[in-house]
Parts: C-alpha cells; sequence; structure tokens
C-alpha cells in the first residue's frame, strides 16, 4: 500500500504541533505513525536540540499531592467540556484542551505546573481507570483522586490546604531574616 502525501504530511504538522507543545519523544510516537528515526530528526529541527532522555511519568500518586491536584482537576474538567460539548476527541481534543489550559494560567501570570507530557499521561491514567473525578463535599468541585477508593467526605486541597501548603525555603528564609 503506497503512503499518502497529504496523510504523512498532516502527520508531520500534528508532530510539530506536538513538539511545540512540548511532548516527549515517547507522545510522538504513541500518537503519530512516523518512525522514530524521522520523529527524532523533526524533533531536532524544530526544537534546535535532542529530545530528553529518560522514562515518561508513569505514577498517579503525582496528580493527586496537593499542589499538582488543582492544575490536573483543571485540565481534566476542560477536556470533558471539550469532548462532550465541542465534539473534540482524541489527541485534537488533549491538544485543545492543553493549550486552554495554558491560557487559563498565563492569564493569572503563574506557572503552568501542568506539561503536554504530563497532560497526556493523566488522560492516559483515565483511559485506564487508575484515576477518577470526587466532587469536593465543601466547594462542589471536581478534583482528580485514585480510582476505586471511597470518597463520600472527599474535601478538596483548597478548601482544606495541607498545614505546609505555601511553605516553601525561600518563605522560611525571608521570614528568618524578618
Amino acid at each position: 500500500m503506497a503512503k499518502s502525501v497529504v496523510s504523512e504530511a498532516r502527520q508531520i504538522e500534528l508532530a510539530v504541533e506536538l513538539i511545540e507543545l512540548g511532548a516527549r519523544l515517547q507522545v510522538l510516537e504513541a500518537e503519530t505513525t512516523l518512525s522514530r528515526e524521522r520523529l527524532l530528526k523533526l524533533y531536532k529541527e524544530v526544537k534546535r536540540e535532542s529530545p530528553p532522555k529518560g522514562m515518561l511519568p508513569f505514577s498517579t500518586d503525582w496528580f493527586v499531592t496537593w499542589q499538582p491536584n488543582i492544575p490536573a482537576s483543571l485540565f481534566i474538567q476542560i477536556f470533558r467540556s471539550l469532548t462532550r460539548h465541542a465534539g473534540a476527541s482524541g489527541i485534537a481534543a488533549a491538544v485543545k484542551s492543553y493549550r486552554l489550559y495554558r491560557e487559563h494560567v498565563e492569564l493569572r501570570s503563574l506557572e503552568p505546573v501542568l506539561s503536554f507530557t504530563r497532560a497526556w499521561t493523566l488522560l492516559r491514567f483515565f483511559d485506564a481507570k487508575l484515576l477518577q473525578t470526587a466532587p469536593c463535599t465543601r466547594c462542589g468541585g471536581h478534583y482528580v483522586v485514585h480510582a476505586l477508593e471511597l470518597y463520600d467526605d472527599f474535601v478538596c486541597g483548597l478548601c482544606a490546604p495541607p498545614s505546609r501548603a505555601g511553605k516553601t525555603a525561600r518563605d522560611t528564609a525571608g521570614a528568618a531574616a524578618a
């Protein structure tokens, strides 16, 4: 079967978009039909550097810890809204959701906690039913939690932040100097 030039061009366009969003090579391999060699060349051409090495994030625990839970929950709600109401699906929905997440964060002059690769991994964990959302009994928002656990009285990290929340080494040093 002959390769379609148009199909290959769409795959290259998708790969470039994912690279520009910060996707790791493993994400590109999973979401495109391009060869690893082709993706390496493309990555180097777009980023002007080799792709980072190492494994992808593999633990669900990162998403349910206090600080990453809020952006992860925001991203998954954006994704769900786009797939339910805007007809988006697959990698296109992930890209649109991540762009909206970044826009939301940048409008508030915050640093994005969630990278594209982490957002993509989060979606994979939801697909595998390792993570789900649970409503907060205080604010009613839906937050990322481990699947198959009981959450009858779940309270989110915004309504009940951990005692050390917001206390960084820099804050502690600043308070000691004052």
